[in-house]
């Protein structure tokens, strides 16, 4: 069995969902393999969903280790979504299976971690670590939305992905506001009260 350097043990965390009006927000973190590298890593905002749906399963194959978490809408809606970005993200750190030598986070702050951990801004773009952890949580966070777009098909969530749109603000003024949202963000905290 090969032996890793354990300062090749790089984590990168990052999350998806901070801004939708609903469902839970994801983290993923990711220890990338030096031996088994992945082409095409970057800021999976800059990636067609195509291109993330292809990278994800490398990812998951390639890296040494790897995991996704997340803080649920009631979570979001006690902790704020901030504080739940954190939670879930240390979850995922704390989920991996390889404790690794440093954490770096995308953004410009930290979760608690039993680990060196630091934040970098828009490290989704410069960190390979970050990149692949911006994919993993990124394509779960879309095939969360997909899941519920095949019980709720009329707020389109398949399409927008939560995410506030004219068209998904319309429909929650059409259909009401359901479990899977969040109360304590504002578009939403209106339509609740308006009603």
């Amino acid at each position: 069995m090969e032996v890793v350097p354990a300062a090749s043990l790089i984590c990168g965390v990052d999350e998806a969902g901070r801004g939708p009006l609903c469902g839970p927000v994801v983290a993923a973190a990711v220890i990338l393999d030096p031996a088994r590298p992945i082409e095409g890593l970057a800021d999976s905002k800059k990636l067609t969903e195509r291109a993330r749906e292809r990278l994800a399963p490398l990812i998951r194959e390639r890296a040494l280790a790897w995991a996704v978490a997340e803080a649920t809408v009631e979570e979001i809606d006690r902790l704020n979504i901030l504080h739940a970005t954190m939670l879930a993200m240390q979850r995922a750190v704390t989920a991996l299976r390889v404790a690794p030598h440093e954490v770096r986070i995308d953004g410009n702050r930290c979760p608690a971690l039993p680990y060196p951990a630091r934040a970098i801004v828009r490290g989704d773009a410069t960190e390979p670590s970050i990149s692949a952890a911006s994919i993993l949580a990124k394509t779960a966070r879309d095939q969360a939305m997909r899941t519920l777009d095949l019980a709720f098909p009329h707020y389109g969530l398949a399409a927008h992905k939560g995410y506030p749109t004219a068209a998904h603000l319309a429909a929650i003024e059409r259909h009401g506001v359901a479990d899977f949202y969040r109360r304590s963000f504002a578009p939403v905290r209106r339509i609740v009260e308006a009603r």
